[in-house]
Protein backbone atom coordinates (compact mmCIF):
# COMPACT_ATOMS: atom_id res chain seq x y z
CA UNK A 1 0.00 0.00 0.00
CA UNK A 2 2.99 2.20 0.48
CA UNK A 3 3.94 2.40 -3.04
CA UNK A 4 0.45 3.59 -4.32
CA UNK A 5 0.41 6.59 -1.68
CA UNK A 6 2.94 7.69 -2.77
CA UNK A 7 1.31 8.15 -6.34
CA UNK A 8 -1.94 9.65 -4.81
CA UNK A 9 -0.59 12.07 -1.73
CA UNK A 10 -3.18 13.59 0.09
CA UNK A 11 -5.83 12.10 -2.30
CA UNK A 12 -8.70 12.09 0.64
CA UNK A 13 -8.38 15.18 1.23
CA UNK A 14 -8.36 16.65 -1.97
CA UNK A 15 -11.01 14.55 -2.72
CA UNK A 16 -13.67 15.91 0.34
CA UNK A 17 -12.45 19.64 -0.98
CA UNK A 18 -13.30 18.71 -4.32
CA UNK A 19 -16.26 20.49 -6.18
CA UNK A 20 -17.77 17.22 -7.06
CA UNK A 21 -20.60 15.46 -4.74
CA UNK A 22 -19.26 12.84 -2.91
CA UNK A 23 -21.19 9.48 -1.52
CA UNK A 24 -18.64 7.52 0.36
CA UNK A 25 -19.90 4.73 2.52
CA UNK A 26 -19.21 3.56 5.96
CA UNK A 27 -18.41 0.08 6.76
CA UNK A 28 -18.63 -2.23 10.16
CA UNK A 29 -16.01 -4.91 10.79
CA UNK A 30 -16.97 -8.31 11.86
CA UNK A 31 -18.02 -8.04 15.41
CA UNK A 32 -15.38 -9.25 17.69
CA UNK A 33 -15.70 -13.25 19.26
CA UNK A 34 -17.45 -14.32 16.15
CA UNK A 35 -15.91 -18.18 15.88
CA UNK A 36 -12.90 -18.40 13.10
CA UNK A 37 -15.29 -19.63 10.12
CA UNK A 38 -18.57 -16.85 10.82
CA UNK A 39 -15.21 -14.29 11.04
CA UNK A 40 -13.89 -15.48 7.83
CA UNK A 41 -16.94 -15.63 5.93
CA UNK A 42 -17.92 -12.13 6.42
CA UNK A 43 -14.46 -10.56 6.02
CA UNK A 44 -14.01 -12.74 2.37
CA UNK A 45 -17.40 -10.84 1.29
CA UNK A 46 -16.05 -7.08 2.60
CA UNK A 47 -12.73 -8.12 0.70
CA UNK A 48 -15.34 -8.34 -2.15
CA UNK A 49 -17.22 -5.54 -1.72
CA UNK A 50 -14.20 -2.73 -0.73
CA UNK A 51 -12.52 -4.04 -4.03
CA UNK A 52 -15.77 -3.34 -5.94
CA UNK A 53 -16.94 0.32 -4.08
CA UNK A 54 -13.06 1.03 -4.18
CA UNK A 55 -12.96 0.76 -8.47
CA UNK A 56 -15.63 3.65 -8.11
CA UNK A 57 -16.05 7.43 -7.43
CA UNK A 58 -16.20 6.88 -3.62
CA UNK A 59 -14.01 7.01 0.02
CA UNK A 60 -14.59 3.91 2.49
CA UNK A 61 -15.02 4.91 5.94
CA UNK A 62 -14.38 1.61 7.82
CA UNK A 63 -15.80 2.19 11.60
CA UNK A 64 -13.83 0.88 14.82
CA UNK A 65 -15.81 -0.46 17.66
CA UNK A 66 -19.50 1.07 16.32
CA UNK A 67 -22.59 1.85 19.14
CA UNK A 68 -20.43 0.07 21.40
CA UNK A 69 -20.24 -3.11 19.68
CA UNK A 70 -16.31 -4.75 19.85
CA UNK A 71 -15.08 -5.22 16.28
CA UNK A 72 -12.40 -6.88 14.82
CA UNK A 73 -9.50 -4.67 13.92
CA UNK A 74 -9.21 -3.42 10.60
CA UNK A 75 -5.78 -2.42 9.38
CA UNK A 76 -4.49 -5.78 10.20
CA UNK A 77 -7.16 -7.93 7.93
CA UNK A 78 -7.19 -4.71 4.97
CA UNK A 79 -3.49 -4.92 4.80
CA UNK A 80 -3.21 -8.64 5.00
CA UNK A 81 -5.47 -9.13 2.28
CA UNK A 82 -6.29 -5.99 0.21
CA UNK A 83 -2.58 -4.51 -0.39
CA UNK A 84 -2.12 -4.73 -3.79
CA UNK A 85 -6.07 -4.58 -4.89
CA UNK A 86 -7.00 -1.35 -3.08
CA UNK A 87 -5.95 1.71 -2.79
CA UNK A 88 -5.19 3.37 0.58
CA UNK A 89 -6.18 6.61 -0.53
CA UNK A 90 -9.70 5.57 -1.07
CA UNK A 91 -9.81 4.04 2.72
CA UNK A 92 -10.56 6.10 5.92
CA UNK A 93 -10.39 3.87 9.63
CA UNK A 94 -11.93 5.31 12.38
CA UNK A 95 -9.95 5.03 15.53
CA UNK A 96 -11.94 5.64 18.89
CA UNK A 97 -10.69 6.79 22.60
CA UNK A 98 -11.77 3.49 23.54
CA UNK A 99 -9.05 1.28 23.89
CA UNK A 100 -5.65 1.74 25.49
CA UNK A 101 -3.70 4.92 24.98
CA UNK A 102 -0.39 3.03 23.43
CA UNK A 103 -2.57 0.81 21.76
CA UNK A 104 -4.09 4.30 19.59
CA UNK A 105 -0.53 5.99 19.27
CA UNK A 106 0.93 2.61 17.73
CA UNK A 107 -2.30 2.32 15.59
CA UNK A 108 -2.03 5.36 13.87
CA UNK A 109 1.85 4.36 13.13
CA UNK A 110 0.60 1.36 11.69
CA UNK A 111 -1.95 3.29 9.58
CA UNK A 112 0.41 5.92 8.09
CA UNK A 113 2.86 2.84 7.19
CA UNK A 114 0.66 1.05 5.39
CA UNK A 115 -0.02 3.73 3.25
CA UNK A 116 -3.60 4.94 5.21
CA UNK A 117 -3.59 9.14 4.38
CA UNK A 118 -6.18 9.64 6.57
CA UNK A 119 -7.90 8.79 10.39
CA UNK A 120 -11.26 9.81 12.11
CA UNK A 121 -10.75 9.90 15.36
CA UNK A 122 -13.44 10.15 17.76
CA UNK A 123 -14.33 9.73 21.41
CA UNK A 124 -16.39 6.51 21.56
CA UNK A 125 -19.61 5.87 23.27
CA UNK A 126 -19.00 6.74 26.86
CA UNK A 127 -22.35 4.87 28.15
CA UNK A 128 -21.06 1.42 26.68
CA UNK A 129 -17.61 -0.72 26.69
CA UNK A 130 -14.89 0.38 27.86
CA UNK A 131 -13.70 3.74 29.23
CA UNK A 132 -11.72 6.70 27.02
CA UNK A 133 -7.79 6.33 27.13
CA UNK A 134 -8.02 9.94 26.92
CA UNK A 135 -11.38 13.06 28.11
CA UNK A 136 -11.86 14.05 24.77
CA UNK A 137 -10.78 12.96 21.25
CA UNK A 138 -9.26 15.59 20.27
CA UNK A 139 -6.34 15.48 22.59
CA UNK A 140 -5.54 12.26 21.12
CA UNK A 141 -5.52 14.07 17.67
CA UNK A 142 -3.07 15.96 19.30
CA UNK A 143 -0.71 12.90 20.31
CA UNK A 144 -1.03 11.45 17.29
CA UNK A 145 -0.59 14.34 15.10
CA UNK A 146 2.94 14.81 17.08
CA UNK A 147 3.55 11.15 16.61
CA UNK A 148 2.78 10.87 12.64
CA UNK A 149 2.44 14.19 11.22
CA UNK A 150 2.04 12.44 7.68
CA UNK A 151 -1.68 11.52 8.50
CA UNK A 152 -4.93 13.92 7.77
CA UNK A 153 -6.95 13.62 10.82
CA UNK A 154 -11.14 13.92 11.04
CA UNK A 155 -13.29 14.93 14.18
CA UNK A 156 -16.48 15.02 15.04
CA UNK A 157 -19.86 17.29 15.57
CA UNK A 158 -23.43 16.79 15.99
CA UNK A 159 -26.02 19.09 14.42
CA UNK A 160 -28.62 17.86 15.99
CA UNK A 161 -26.79 20.12 18.82
CA UNK A 162 -26.28 23.80 19.62
CA UNK A 163 -24.43 24.91 16.30
CA UNK A 164 -23.03 28.14 18.20
CA UNK A 165 -21.24 25.31 20.39
CA UNK A 166 -20.42 22.58 17.50
CA UNK A 167 -18.96 25.71 15.53
CA UNK A 168 -16.68 26.56 18.56
CA UNK A 169 -15.63 22.89 18.48
CA UNK A 170 -14.44 23.43 15.09
CA UNK A 171 -12.64 26.58 15.37
CA UNK A 172 -11.18 26.02 18.62
CA UNK A 173 -7.05 25.99 18.52
CA UNK A 174 -7.34 22.53 19.79
CA UNK A 175 -9.53 20.44 17.37
CA UNK A 176 -6.52 19.41 15.36
CA UNK A 177 -8.47 17.83 12.35
CA UNK A 178 -8.11 18.50 8.62
CA UNK A 179 -12.04 17.37 8.15
CA UNK A 180 -15.52 16.46 10.05
CA UNK A 181 -17.44 13.77 9.91
CA UNK A 182 -21.08 14.59 11.38
CA UNK A 183 -23.83 12.65 13.49
CA UNK A 184 -26.37 10.90 11.67
CA UNK A 185 -28.85 13.39 9.81
CA UNK A 186 -31.66 13.03 7.34
CA UNK A 187 -34.57 14.95 5.58
CA UNK A 188 -36.63 14.80 8.80
CA UNK A 189 -33.79 16.86 10.69
CA UNK A 190 -33.14 19.42 7.97
CA UNK A 191 -33.50 22.22 9.65
CA UNK A 192 -31.17 21.68 12.23
CA UNK A 193 -28.66 21.14 9.55
CA UNK A 194 -29.50 24.50 7.86
CA UNK A 195 -28.84 26.22 11.33
CA UNK A 196 -25.80 24.39 11.48
CA UNK A 197 -24.55 25.56 8.46
CA UNK A 198 -25.54 28.80 8.45
CA UNK A 199 -23.24 29.11 11.45
CA UNK A 200 -20.44 27.99 10.07
CA UNK A 201 -20.53 29.46 7.04
CA UNK A 202 -21.17 33.08 9.04
CA UNK A 203 -17.85 32.11 11.32
CA UNK A 204 -15.92 31.31 8.25
CA UNK A 205 -15.48 27.65 9.01
CA UNK A 206 -13.03 26.41 6.18
CA UNK A 207 -12.43 22.70 6.71
CA UNK A 208 -14.39 19.95 4.79
CA UNK A 209 -17.56 18.25 6.23
CA UNK A 210 -19.08 14.60 5.07
CA UNK A 211 -22.57 14.52 6.46
CA UNK A 212 -23.67 11.25 7.58
CA UNK A 213 -27.12 9.66 6.18
CA UNK A 214 -28.25 6.14 7.24
CA UNK A 215 -30.24 3.75 4.84
CA UNK A 216 -33.11 2.12 7.06
CA UNK A 217 -33.10 -0.97 5.64
CA UNK A 218 -36.49 -1.64 7.28
CA UNK A 219 -39.22 -0.09 9.79
CA UNK A 220 -38.59 -2.70 12.52
CA UNK A 221 -39.99 -1.33 15.42
CA UNK A 222 -37.06 -3.19 17.63
CA UNK A 223 -34.51 -1.82 15.29
CA UNK A 224 -35.88 1.39 15.41
CA UNK A 225 -35.62 1.56 18.85
CA UNK A 226 -31.91 0.00 19.39
CA UNK A 227 -30.86 2.45 16.93
CA UNK A 228 -32.31 5.66 19.15
CA UNK A 229 -29.82 5.95 21.57
CA UNK A 230 -26.84 6.37 19.32
CA UNK A 231 -28.84 9.06 17.09
CA UNK A 232 -32.01 10.66 16.56
CA UNK A 233 -34.17 8.28 14.49
CA UNK A 234 -37.34 9.95 13.21
CA UNK A 235 -39.81 6.19 13.94
CA UNK A 236 -43.14 7.22 12.71
CA UNK A 237 -41.48 9.27 9.26
CA UNK A 238 -39.91 6.65 8.28
CA UNK A 239 -42.31 4.00 8.99
CA UNK A 240 -44.91 6.22 7.50
CA UNK A 241 -41.96 6.15 4.56
CA UNK A 242 -41.78 2.58 4.11
CA UNK A 243 -45.85 1.98 4.39
CA UNK A 244 -46.17 4.07 1.24
CA UNK A 245 -44.24 1.91 -0.87
CA UNK A 246 -41.36 3.92 -0.99
CA UNK A 247 -37.54 1.48 -0.79
CA UNK A 248 -35.23 1.94 1.36
CA UNK A 249 -33.00 3.35 -1.31
CA UNK A 250 -35.36 6.06 -2.03
CA UNK A 251 -36.00 7.17 1.66
CA UNK A 252 -32.05 7.37 1.70
CA UNK A 253 -32.08 9.41 -1.54
CA UNK A 254 -34.60 11.85 0.20
CA UNK A 255 -32.06 12.54 2.47
CA UNK A 256 -29.01 13.26 0.51
CA UNK A 257 -31.16 15.13 -1.86
CA UNK A 258 -32.58 17.69 0.98
CA UNK A 259 -28.94 17.69 2.45
CA UNK A 260 -27.90 18.83 -1.55
CA UNK A 261 -30.54 21.49 -1.01
CA UNK A 262 -29.24 23.35 1.41
CA UNK A 263 -25.87 23.35 0.62
CA UNK A 264 -24.20 19.60 1.30
CA UNK A 265 -22.48 17.86 -1.50
CA UNK A 266 -20.33 15.23 0.48
CA UNK A 267 -22.29 12.29 2.72
CA UNK A 268 -21.28 8.98 3.75
CA UNK A 269 -24.00 6.26 4.01
CA UNK A 270 -24.20 4.05 7.21
CA UNK A 271 -25.90 0.28 7.40
CA UNK A 272 -25.76 -0.96 4.00
CA UNK A 273 -25.17 -4.18 5.55
CA UNK A 274 -22.44 -7.36 5.37
CA UNK A 275 -23.17 -8.38 2.87
CA UNK A 276 -22.58 -7.54 -0.81
CA UNK A 277 -23.00 -3.56 0.57
CA UNK A 278 -21.84 -2.29 -3.29
CA UNK A 279 -25.11 -3.49 -4.35
CA UNK A 280 -27.03 -1.56 -2.17
CA UNK A 281 -25.14 1.18 -3.16
CA UNK A 282 -25.35 0.93 -6.89
CA UNK A 283 -29.14 0.85 -6.38
CA UNK A 284 -28.97 4.10 -4.36
CA UNK A 285 -26.77 5.45 -6.57
CA UNK A 286 -29.25 4.78 -9.61
CA UNK A 287 -31.81 6.17 -7.21
CA UNK A 288 -30.10 9.43 -7.02
CA UNK A 289 -29.33 9.36 -10.73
Amino acid sequence: MGEQSAKTSAAVLERMKSDRPLVAVELRPPKAGLSQTEGMDVWIDMYHSIRRLASQDTVIFLTDNAVGEAEEENLQHLTTNLAEEVDPAKVVPFLTCKHALDYCLVYAARAASFGFQALTVLGGDRSVGPPRCVEYAYMLRQLIRERVPSLSLGGWVNPHRDPVRQVDFLLAEHFTAEFYLTQIVSHHSIRAVEAFLGEARRRGVAIPGVFGVFLYRSANPETLRRLQPFFPVPAAEITAEFESGLSAEEICARSIRALREVGVDKVYVSNLGFRKPEQRYRRLMEVLG
